[in-house]
């Protein structure tokens, strides 16, 4: 009888350590979902000295496919919230992930992007977006002739998908940007 006790601790032991180790990951995987910034505190960031009423730039059918190929997605907003104040605009889009959306703000100055912040991460991992070691390679990136951005960005081991949903937005800021210069241009 005194055989199957060290047996049973064993047993009892290993399911312990299975729960706990179950817990730790679990942990983990919630741990990279968090709330970073606020929308004003963002826009504060973005218009440290006036902060800019909201606008609204209008897009037609040929700039909604423009923006979707940017996107490698279907985009059908027929409109687009941003802040301006002179020549810096402030775009906050949702982007997927792998499967969940990231809030992520970028600042365009005189077409180039001045600030990119992570508003809100909601994946389970590849929030190492959110650090600035990583947001501040966007810092005077512009639209090169192709349209895509001038310069690379790094990737981050394991959050790969999160990398190139940042880029797309950042890609899709400054389309936009360039887009609600277009009737200024137009005009003169």
């Amino acid at each position: 009888m005194p055989a199957h006790k060290p047996r049973s601790r064993l047993k009892a032991g290993i399911r312990r350590s299975f729960v706990v180790l179950l817990m730790l990951l679990t942990a983990t995987a919630v741990q990279a979902r968090g709330r970073y910034l606020e929308l004003d505190q963002f826009l504060a960031q973005a218009f440290p000295s006036v902060m800019p009423q909201s606008q609204v730039l209008w897009l037609n059918a040929e700039q909604k496919a423009e923006a979707a190929r940017i996107l490698q997605r279907k985009f059908n907003s027929l409109r687009v919230r941003y802040w301006q104040n002179g020549e810096t605009t402030a775009w906050v889009m949702d982007e997927i992930g792998k499967e969940r959306p990231i809030t992520i703000g970028v600042a365009v100055t005189a077409s180039r992007i001045s600030l990119l912040r992570i508003l809100e991460f909601r994946e389970s991992r590849g929030d190492e977006v959110r650090f600035h070691f990583f947001t501040n390679q966007f810092r005077d990136l512009t639209l090169n002739e192709e349209g895509g951005l001038s310069g690379t960005v790094d990737n981050i081991t394991g959050a790969t998908m999160s990398v190139n949903s940042v880029r797309r937005v950042a890609n899709t800021a400054l389309f936009f940007d360039a887009l609600r210069r277009v009737p200024e241009t137009a005009a003169r």
